[in-house]
């Protein structure tokens, strides 16, 4: 039978050829009929991808082959399904491309990597750790979202902060205005999906400053792995594919509210105007109308 499987990972590495990178991925995974999504720049690769498990397995392996890649730490999830043609249904094509950043900050002259990684980022976390250093320093902790703010609203961890950015790129001005400056002195913990916007964001913030910042090592996705839903983390997690939400165990709490009704559901949806790209915390009652509404007042 069957097994869908999509897998999410990064590496920030030196790619002296990016293209050549972009080839050879976008040849692999059409001859292992994956689907999904691959970013490549000089200073690594992130990619989402899915598909059967015999074949998602294989591209492991071949990704390995690959030296600077040796060591990629891979995130494995339950797919939606595959279709007559085996390929995931969890995403509509395959999208390789070569561009200036893996993960779009707008800043990457800011970013330095080498053979290690990021340069200057924070003190890596495992979430056995992050826990130890909760224990530790009690509420002096700051849980910083390193996503965009409508991923926060189904799931989140208790007490962050979450700024209001609409995209990654909003980050930089967001740190630069000044209205995190209070938590310079505090232990910050920023999080994110899979780690990679963290990996960033933690080396902007301790350039500009920020004395003690530490970053979740396998980001949400590891941490949910671990503690399913008895740990720090709260309702679900949102996730770049037709799943929309993602969850750790059998009774997550459900903390998203819906932007018509207010009543509680994890259910996020597209704006059904293509020209929108906003995401909308919505129950499955008041989706038609409040999609279409949305739609009609969309700039």
């Amino acid at each position: 039978m069957s097994i869908p499987k999509i897998l999410l990972f990064y590496v920030f590495t030196p790619l002296p050829d990016p293209e050549a990178v972009r080839l050879w991925q976008r040849d692999l995974c059409e001859g292992l009929g994956l689907r999904g999504r691959i970013l490549i720049s000089v200073d690594g690769i992130n990619a989402t991808v899915g598909g059967d498990l015999p074949a998602v397995k294989r591209y492991v392996r071949k990704l390995r082959d690959f030296a600077p890649f040796a060591n990629v730490d891979v995130k494995w999830s339950e797919g939606t399904g595959l279709d007559e043609q085996g390929l995931s249904l969890d995403f509509p094509r395959l999208s390789v491309k070569v561009r200036d950043e893996i993960v779009s900050f707008g800043a990457p002259g800011e970013l330095r990597v080498d053979a290690a990684g990021v340069v200057g980022g924070g003190t890596t976390l495992a979430p056995a750790q992050l826990h130890e250093l909760v224990a530790e320093r009690g509420d002096d902790v700051v849980f910083f979202d390193g996503r965009n703010a409508f991923e926060a609203q189904i799931g989140r961890f208790r007490g962050a902060v979450v700024p209001d950015v609409a995209t990654t790129r909003e980050f930089v001005a967001e740190l630069d205005s000044g209205k995190y400056d209070h938590l310079k002195g505090k232990p910050v913990v920023t999080y994110c999906t899979g780690g990679i916007r963290c990996e960033v964001l933690s080396s902007l913030m301790t350039s500009r400053g920020f004395g003690e910042v530490y970053q979740l090592e396998g980001g949400i996705v590891r941490y949910g792995e671990t503690f399913g839903d008895e740990g720090l983390w709260e309702g679900s997690l949102y996730v770049f594919d037709k799943r929309m939400s993602l969850d750790f165990g059998p009774q997550p709490r459900v903390i998203g509210r819906c932007a018509e009704c207010g009543t509680a559901t994890k259910r996020m949806e597209n704006c059904s105007d293509p020209s929108c790209r906003e995401q909308l915390v919505v129950c499955e009652e008041c989706a038609p109308v409040l999609c279409e509404g949305h739609a009609a007042t969309a700039p």
